[in-house]
C-alpha cells in the first residue's frame, strides 16, 4: 500500500477484491473524538475560535472560544482566557475559564478565575482564584435576606455541625 492510501499494482486480484469490501476507514475525528487537536509539539499564538470539540495538548497563548468542549491535556501549557461548552483540565491554565461546565482533573492547575454551572475538582487539582457558580438551579429561589450576615453571627449559635460551643468563663476572685 502506498503512502497515500493506494494499493501497490504488484497485489493478487484477490487481495485487491478484499480490500474494496472492507469498511472504509474512520477518520481522526472518529478516533479521538476530536475535531481539533493542538499536539504535544505545537506552539500556537492568536484567537481560536471553533465550533466543535478541541483537544489542548501542546502550548497556546492568546484566546480561546470554544462552541463545544474543551480537553486541556497532562502536557498543555495553556496562557489565555478559555471559554467553551464543557471544559475539562488536566495541565497548565494561566487565564479565566468559563463554561456550563468545568472539571479540574488532579493534575489540572488553574491561575484565574472559573465560572460555571457546576464545577468539579478532583483531589490533587490546584486553583489560584475566585470561583463563580452561574445561573444553577439550587440559588435561583433562594432568599438570602433571610440569612444573617456574617457579623451577625455569634460563634456559638453557628448551628454547624461540629460548631464549638464558648466555654463560659467565670471570674476567680
Amino acid at each position: 500500500m502506498s503512502i497515500f492510501g493506494g494499493r501497490k499494482q504488484d497485489e493478487p486480484p484477490a487481495a485487491r477484491r478484499e480490500q474494496k469490501s472492507s469498511p472504509p476507514s474512520p477518520s481522526a475525528h472518529h478516533l479521538s473524538g476530536f475535531e481539533t487537536v493542538l499536539g504535544a509539539s505545537t506552539t500556537l499564538y492568536g484567537d481560536l475560535k471553533c465550533r466543535a470539540d478541541i483537544r489542548l495538548d501542546g502550548i497556546f497563548e492568546g484566546t480561546l472560544e470554544i462552541d463545544g468542549n474543551v480537553l486541556v491535556g497532562e502536557t498543555a501549557k495553556i496562557t489565555a482566557d478559555i471559554h467553551g461548552k464543557n471544559v475539562s483540565i488536566a495541565g497548565a491554565v494561566r487565564g479565566n475559564v468559563s463554561g456550563k461546565r468545568v472539571q479540574l482533573l488532579r493534575t489540572g492547575r488553574v491561575w484565574g478565575d472559573i465560572s460555571a454551572s457546576a464545577i468539579t475538582t478532583e483531589e490533587g487539582a490546584f486553583i489560584d482564584g475566585k470561583i463563580k457558580m452561574v445561573s444553577h438551579e439550587a440559588g435561583q429561589d433562594y432568599d438570602l435576606s433571610s440569612l444573617p450576615l456574617p457579623d451577625e453571627i455569634e460563634p456559638d449559635q453557628t448551628g454547624l455541625p461540629g460548631a464549638m460551643p464558648q466555654e463560659e468563663t467565670s471570674e476567680v476572685g
